[in-house]
């Protein structure tokens, strides 16, 4: 699931580099012991950022915060490390560094970029269903977090969209799961999965095929007025589905159907 710099996460990077781009000729008294002038030190690392030297410019960002530490930019060449860090794809290290900067400055102006930054490391590492889903639960907890915090924020939208992927993700792995115990024909333990995709993702795109697999499940243990509730809410629910013509064909055949039953689709 690949994202890359969208315009939030460019629009932040550059924006240190043109403020200081302003004021690079004005050092401060605490700065004229220090090897180098923490404007010189940023600009540099962000010259290593445009040029696509990820690591050079995640050292140099660190290199700021070494020197200066009590400079104002200290704390944005921190948050610079990490988005560094996340476009060499060393997730973890960001993550690290991203916890760090939460830590220290919780109501920094950059917490929310901080979250956000976040859950994108692992928002990318969200690997296909038939793997574990780990990074997937990571991603949407600290987005949710993000929007929890900071609902104002401009990258809450953003990551409210990811949210809705990341539901999605993981419906597609509970219905992953639900047909293989389908094809083993272990009724309960598919209804149990398919039961989780209506009941949890039921805003998803795979909330139709689990209520038409729930419909098949309960017929094959003949339980027929449950297949009809649940055909009764695809019907309802979806009813350009293409989930929803097949199960109402699957309950129309006459060798399932008994024919003092009257047709499921007029039991509401």
């Amino acid at each position: 699931m690949a994202f890359r710099t969208s315009h939030f996460v460019s629009a932040f990077a550059l924006a240190g580099a043109i403020i200081l781009g302003a004021c690079s000729g004005n050092k401060t008294t605490d700065q004229a012991y220090e090897e180098e002038p923490v404007t010189q030190l940023y600009n540099a690392a962000v010259d290593q950022l445009q040029q696509g030297n990820f690591d050079a410019a995640s050292v140099k960002f660190d290199e700021v915060e070494r020197q200066h530490p009590y400079s104002n930019w200290a704390v944005k060449a921190q948050v610079m490390a990490a988005y560094s860090l996340y476009m060499a794809n060393k997730y973890d290290e960001a993550v690290v560094a991203l916890d760090r900067f939460i830590q220290l400055h919780p109501s920094n102006k950059d917490a929310p970029y901080a979250y956000y930054l976040k859950g994108l490391c692992y928002y990318e590492q969200i690997s296909d269903v038939g793997r574990d889903q780990l990074m997937t639960q990571l991603a949407l907890k600290t987005l949710k977090e993000l929007i929890t915090r900071y609902p104002e924020s401009e990258y809450s939208r953003d990551a409210q969209l990811k949210i809705e992927l990341t539901y999605d993700h993981l419906a597609g792995k509970e219905m992953k799961i639900g047909r293989y115990y389908q094809s083993r024909q272990q009724w309960l333990a598919a209804i149990n999965r398919f039961d989780s995709v209506v009941d949890k993702y039921q805003t998803t795109t795979h909330a139709p095929e689990a209520l038409h697999r729930l419909v098949e499940s309960y017929l094959a243990l003949g339980l027929r007025e449950e297949a009809k509730k649940n055909a009764a809410v695809l019907g309802h629910n979806f009813p350009s589905s293409k989930w929803y013509l097949e199960t109402y064909a699957l309950l129309e055949d006459p060798s399932i159907k008994a024919p003092q039953d009257e047709p499921w689709y007029k039991m509401w």
